[in-house]
């Protein structure tokens, strides 16, 4: 606490984030920011603004990137992120502000941030097009915990071939998200042959029975290989669930961003799945 303080009195730090650090969040107009989030869990937070006005979008980004150096925005449209990044750059300058309008996400991250950097690959796969914007919100997601994110894109189960032209480049993999609608059936094939975890993301592409994603979903919990799912269109979650498997990885082989643990030979297959069971006892929680 001294050291705060300290810092504050010398001007070193700003009321905010003096807050954060003692507090373990900042108070705004627009609610309370999670400042100490990527500490405590190993996510960092991140700013939904589907159901904010512009101005309490932008005052929780500010508020991140002045406490946490960065801020992560989701389902976020272009006239907002167009706000929020004046906001951001007006109150920080210099700060730098990536906007993906397909996956309608918003990175904003101040002059002196370091990103992380794990020694662990997340493979975010895609069963065809239309899955792009979800998936991409996973990679996002992943790739700003650390981890080295590969997109591996359209390989739906329509035609096998595609998936298996690509399998060596999955198998490279620590951990796979994969994302996709209709009957969601890609995730099993794509546990079947691999070792690694693999994430099922179900996509709300599909139309008539079962679509809107249910069906996805309903065919990740009764999966008969070894998956997890997660909500329809959870590309949050799936990123994270990714990047804390991630962060488990790079601590088992060292990796200056992971807690210290022994060291293994990378790609040994160490954060292999157990075996399939055939028993259908799939992980969906």
């Amino acid at each position: 606490m001294r050291e705060v303080l300290d810092a504050l009195a010398a001007g070193e730090i700003g009321v905010r984030e003096a807050e954060s650090r003692l507090a373990g969040y900042a108070t705004t107009d627009a609610g309370r920011f999670d400042a100490a989030r990527e500490t405590r869990r190993g996510i960092p937070e991140a700013i939904l603004a589907d159901g904010k006005t512009a101005a309490e979008t932008g005052e929780l980004a500010r508020t991140a990137v002045e406490t946490a150096g960065r801020a992560i925005v989701t389902r976020i449209d272009a006239a907002v992120a167009e706000s929020v990044a004046a906001t951001v750059t007006e109150a920080v300058p210099g700060a730098e502000i990536d906007h993906d309008e397909r996956t309608r996400t918003l990175v904003a991250r101040a002059p002196e941030f370091e990103p992380p950097a794990l020694d662990a690959r997340v493979s975010v796969i895609t069963g065809g097009t239309s899955d792009a914007p979800v998936a991409g919100e996973a990679a996002i997601i992943a790739r700003e915990i650390g981890a080295d994110v590969e997109l591996i894109e359209d390989v739906g189960v329509a035609s096998l071939v595609r998936i298996v032209d690509q399998i060596d480049r999955v198998r490279d993999a620590d951990v796979a998200i994969v994302a996709a609608g209709r009957e969601g059936a890609l995730p099993t094939v794509v546990a079947g042959l691999v070792d690694a975890p693999v994430i099922a993301l179900p996509v709300s592409t599909g139309y008539g029975v079962g679509g809107e994603g249910e069906a996805a979903l309903h065919g990740a919990l009764q999966s008969c290989t070894v998956v997890t799912a997660v909500n329809v269109d959870a590309g949050f979650v799936a990123g994270a669930q990714a990047g804390l498997i991630a962060r488990g990885v790079a601590a088992a082989r060292g990796s200056p961003d992971g807690d210290a643990g022994d060291e293994t030979e990378p790609g040994d297959g160490s954060a292999a799945n157990e075996t399939e069971t055939g028993d259908g006892s799939a992980a969906g929680r």
